[in-house]
């Protein structure tokens, strides 16, 4: 399974079900210029979809980190915490957020492939 992605613009890699990998996308850390800050949730705490489940702050603003689908944080980026310039280096790999376990992976089919996610991200 490739990445997908939601209209709150993160983004989510679920070829593992068990530890799905979520960030922001390349658009949201455009918007939201250098960030300095991220505020991650607690391994083990359960979220449904759409749920704030932690905030990023940058220079320009504070922004919510939605969930993209229901799921239990299994793991953080503790090196995102130590250097929060990695979400806007590399959003798409070395920045990401948290992991989950996905507790309905049919709310997959609701996101977004890259090509929607594009066309969306222009659009807004």
């Amino acid at each position: 399974m490739s990445v997908q992605f939601s209209k709150d613009h993160e983004w989510i890699n679920a070829t593992d079900p068990a530890a799905a990998v979520v960030g922001i996308t390349v658009h949201a850390q455009d918007a939201l210029g250098d960030v300095v800050f991220v505020d991650l949730p607690e391994v083990g705490k359960t979220f449904a979809q759409g749920e704030v489940a932690g905030v990023v702050e940058s220079v320009k603003a504070a922004a919510d980190i939605y969930m993209p689908v229901s799921g239990e944080i299994v793991e953080v980026n503790e090196a995102l915490r130590d250097d929060p310039s990695l979400a806007n280096s590399d959003p798409l790999a070395g920045g990401w957020f948290f992991k989950i376990k996905l507790s309905d992976p049919a709310q997959l089919e609701g996101l977004l492939d890259e090509a929607a996610y594009t066309a969306f991200a222009q659009s807004a």
